[in-house]
């Protein structure tokens, strides 16, 4: 089995992809983490940034959730040397199983810049990094790394050196352009943000706050633009077309409906945004642990 499909076996249909996930020494995120786990929604992303404090919540959510899985979705290659995140990882491996994946992430060159490298021609820089992982005298296995990849040749590097993909701020029709691409073996796990309002207004509200500085990062909006949006729509904090696109909102059933068209798509798993609270979702989150059995039919 490739390691693609071993990652889409161990994560299944549906994750949840939280900042406030982070933190995760405070008793309400692992009561949240415990929860979760117990409900059956087993997988847990959490944005790795520049790296600081991560593996170390990542540490308190796999203890706290002893049958999940923990993704870092995902972690900046400058702040934390390759064969530190090795390391780390081993040492949590020793712990708590091999529950841990790494997402691998480029940033900017303004974060390359902040910890005194040269950013350099992004899969370039990449790969050296994922080849520093490989020298590490404890190796993360391929199936446990993913690239947080948008462009095509960043998400052939993912296919070919990694499980495969966790992309951000896309639609259903990127994760069918990308199995059609990449072909049926690398794995594919979008990043889905979903607002739990009926209210156009005020769902696209959510959608803004939440997401919609990003239309303005030159990395999402040349891929926004391979998607066939334009200038009308990559205006400060996205058209309602763009919003509507790139942001799942409605009941519950709007939200299974766009999950669904990931993985009818291609995609074997999708990581759900919650957007809309400023403290743990845990109401939506157990509404969306009803729809397993409907995505894992998918």
């Amino acid at each position: 089995m490739t390691a693609g499909r071993e990652l889409a076996r161990t994560l299944g249909p549906l994750g949840v992809w939280s900042m406030q996930l982070r933190s995760a020494d405070r008793p309400e995120v692992q009561d949240a983490a415990a929860e979760l786990d117990e409900r059956g929604l087993r997988t847990l992303w959490i944005p790795g940034l520049d790296g600081t404090g991560v593996l170390a919540d990542a540490e308190h959510l796999l203890r706290a959730a002893p049958r999940s899985t923990v993704a870092l979705g995902v972690l900046g290659i400058w702040g934390t040397p390759a064969t530190e995140v090795a390391h780390e990882v081993a040492a949590l491996d020793r712990l708590h199983g091999p529950r841990t994946v790494v997402g691998l992430g480029i940033s900017d060159p303004r974060s390359a810049r902040s910890h005194g490298q040269r950013f350099g021609r992004p899969v370039d820089s990449m790969a050296r990094y994922l080849d520093d992982l490989d020298a590490a005298p404890t190796p993360p296995a391929a199936n446990r790394l993913l690239l947080g990849a948008l462009g095509p040749r960043m998400a052939a590097l993912g296919a070919a050196r990694t499980a495969g993909t966790h992309p951000f701020l896309v639609t259903p029709q990127y994760s069918a352009d990308l199995r059609a691409d990449l072909g049926p073996d690398p794995l594919i796990a979008p990043h889905q943000a979903v607002v739990l309002e009926t209210d156009p207004d005020r769902a696209r509200a959510a959608a803004r706050a939440g997401v919609g500085a990003f239309v303005g990062f030159p990395s999402y909006q040349n891929n926004l633009r391979r998607l066939g949006f334009g200038d009308d729509d990559l205006v400060p904090g996205g058209s309602d077309r763009l919003i509507d696109s790139i942001v799942a909102w409605g009941d519950l059933d709007a939200i299974r409906t766009r999950l669904r068209e990931h993985l009818d798509a291609g995609a074997d798993h999708v990581a759900v945004h919650v957007l809309g609270s400023a403290d743990l979702p845990m109401p939506a989150w157990r509404e969306l642990t009803t729809l397993l059995p409907a995505l894992a039919g998918a």
